[in-house]
């Protein structure tokens, strides 16, 4: 009995390594199969429209006859593939403002925090819009209209604890000894807030993928042609009052089912951080 229970009450650690073990297979199969789907796999062939999820087809086929589990899979890699992509980005971005605004302090703290404040004054899907118009949309646009929005709150984690890092003892005594502020930053507070880096960048992919998705849905983010999620459930919506509910069903479910395992990640990763839980 003591074995059972050992076995199925899993603490806060094991169940993230669990979840993240899992995460880490779905994503490389996602992307392994997203690479490796070619353009000929998602031809139009219009003998097997409207084909309902089976055997022969598990997601089924839509109005053109082409596979909706090959077009979910290349969609799911595009939009992994930006979030991925965004959250590094944004987390650099974050260290950077993060660690500069403190170290430098006066009117360089006051720009950082003024830009904080900006940025999170503006509903992020304005801003994403634009800066993807400006951009010309695309891949391109959508990643730096991420990026520009969803760096913010870990600006404002990072920078606290970089306050706190430069009043303990050691870093005093460090400015004692002559050592510059690269130095202080680089060996004392880089090393410190890895760890909300890591958080930060679990915590933005999900974020970065539905702001991808609801941005190709609207019509300003992946151009048509490419089969992204946002774009699967904008084609799918006329013929969903005709009963070709698996046109939207199976993609949509796919990507909340990934942004919840990431949250969920992310969201364990900082339970594991704060002391008062590590124990559990």
């Amino acid at each position: 009995m003591k074995r059972e229970k050992h076995f199925t009450a899993l603490g806060i650690r094991e169940k993230t390594i669990l979840a993240t073990a899992v995460f880490l297979a779905v994503f490389i199969l996602v992307m392994t199969f997203g690479i490796f789907i070619t353009e000929d796999q998602l031809m139009v062939d219009l003998e097997q429209t409207f084909i309902q999820p089976g055997s022969g087809h598990l997601f089924g086929t839509d109005w053109v006859g082409r596979d909706m589990l090959l077009r979910t899979l290349k969609g799911l890699s595009i939009s992994m593939r930006i979030g991925l992509l965004s959250s590094l980005i944004s987390a650099a971005a974050a260290a950077l403002l993060g660690i500069l605004g403190p170290v430098f302090g006066g009117i360089v703290d006051k720009a950082v925090s003024w830009l904080i404040d900006f940025v999170l004054a503006v509903p992020h899907t304005i801003i994403i819009i634009l800066i993807s118009l400006a951009c010309g949309g695309g891949l391109k646009g959508i990643v730096v209209g991420i990026t520009c929005t969803h760096w913010t709150s870990l600006t404002r984690v990072i920078r606290a604890e970089v306050l706190q890092i430069l009043n303990a003892e050691y870093t005093q005594l460090s400015r004692q000894f002559g050592k510059s502020r690269w130095y202080i930053a680089r060996e004392h507070m880089f090393p410190h807030i890895f760890p909300q880096l890591v958080v930060g960048v679990v915590l933005v992919f999900p974020h970065a993928i539905l702001h991808e998705a609801s941005i190709t849905f609207l019509g300003f983010g992946l151009p048509a042609h490419e089969p992204a999620i946002g774009v699967i459930l904008s084609e799918s919506m006329k013929y969903l009052t005709s009963g070709k509910w698996w046109l939207a069903f199976f993609p949509g479910l796919c990507l909340v089912l990934i942004s919840l395992m990431v949250d969920r990640i992310g969201k364990n990763l900082e339970k594991l951080l704060d002391s008062s839980s590590a124990h559990n």
